[in-house]
Parts: C-alpha cells; sequence; structure tokens
C-alpha cells in the first residue's frame, strides 16, 4: 500500500493531456476520460484533470510491497514534463 502525495501540474492544455493519455495508452496503461484510476502490475494510479483549470493531478494510490512508490511518483513526473517537452 503507497501513501503519497498527490502530484498537480498546471497549465496543462488539452491537447496535452491528449498527448500524456496517448503515450499512457502505448504503455499499456489506458487512461479514459478526465477522472478515474487505472492499475498495471499491482500499481494503481488515480487521475483528474480539468480542462477549465488547466490542471492534472496524478496519485499514485497503491503500490505493491516490492516497488517504491516514491520511485513510481519520479517515473510519473519524468514521464509528464518529457511528454510536455516535445509539444
Amino acid at each position: 500500500m503507497s501513501h503519497t502525495t498527490p502530484q498537480v501540474f498546471e497549465n496543462i492544455s488539452p491537447d496535452q493531456f491528449a498527448r500524456l493519455t496517448e503515450k499512457a495508452r502505448e504503455a499499456g496503461i489506458d487512461m479514459a476520460g478526465h477522472s478515474g484510476s487505472t492499475a498495471k502490475m499491482g500499481v494503481e494510479v488515480a487521475w483528474d484533470y480539468s480542462p477549465d483549470s488547466r490542471q492534472l493531478t496524478l496519485h499514485c494510490i497503491k503500490t505493491p510491497f516490492f516497488i517504491d512508490a516514491d520511485d513510481v511518483n519520479r517515473r510519473i513526473h519524468a514521464l509528464v514534463t518529457e511528454t510536455l517537452a516535445t509539444a
């Protein structure tokens, strides 16, 4: 079980959010819709995107005992930062 702080990303346009969800889909993670949660290999992540405020919140809410939640958060942050940089 994981107890991490949600990561909040500001100023995410709808096009950028679409790119992020496509990149997640390519990795086998189905982020359908503006909010929800999904799990893969025991890691559960929740998201909430508001196109009005242009804010995206990603939260690692569960990990198996052999995966460190902080590592998952670092990978999420890197993925978002990398995807937005190539916009």
